[in-house]
């Protein structure tokens, strides 16, 4: 993996104010999609809304390399540390 994305994922974490849940959605199909590549398994069900989300926002991303996922995380991090 590379360095700034490594950076990007330490920044997340010291951002001046947390981001909504879309934002944090966001940031987490990308990394997902970076990391471990296309979703797999069945999406949760029932009443599990928090994982059923993260399902979604993982898997509206299917198809998009590692790398492209990797760049867009760090582009929003990016973003976001700009106050965006």
């Amino acid at each position: 993996m590379s360095s700034t994305f490594e950076q990007a994922q330490q920044d997340v974490r010291l951002l001046p104010r947390k981001p909504g849940n879309d934002v944090l959605l966001r940031l987490y199909g990308l990394y997902k999609q970076g990391t471990a590549g296309d979703i797999t398994g069945a999406r949760p069900g029932g009443f599990d809304f928090v994982g059923g989300a993260k399902y979604d926002a993982w898997a509206a991303l299917r198809g998009q390399s590692q790398e492209e996922a990797r760049a867009g995380y760090v582009v929003l991090v990016e973003s976001l540390k700009a106050g965006g």
